[in-house]
């Protein structure tokens, strides 16, 4: 299982309280992980990828094992131990302003 942890915006979206656990089959790539996510919470649909062009949203980034992972391609692969479950996958909604 995924672990996966949402900004607070996207878990009220979501109705949920903490990390979602999602079953992704091989490959687990950042697609993967996102279209499971969307499947088992639809209300996410369009919040963290374009819905049209399936591109990050500005203010959306992805981390894992202290790694940014927002400008890396969809289809790599997470680190091993996002696949293992020993770490999660972080979508952090990114700050903006000046």
């Amino acid at each position: 299982m995924i672990q996966v942890t949402l900004p607070t915006h996207l878990r009220t979206l979501a109705q949920v309280t903490g990390p979602v656990a999602l079953q992704v089959g091989a490959p687990v790539t950042q697609r993967a992980i996102l279209d499971a996510l969307e499947a088992a919470y639809p209300a996410l649909r369009g919040t963290i990828r374009d819905m049209a062009t399936q591109e990050r949203r500005a203010f959306i980034r992805y981390f894992a094992c202290g790694e940014d992972l927002s400008h890396e391609s969809p289809d790599a692969i997470v680190p091993a131990d996002v696949i293992a479950g020993k770490q999660p996958f972080r979508i952090i909604g990114a700050l903006a302003g000046g």
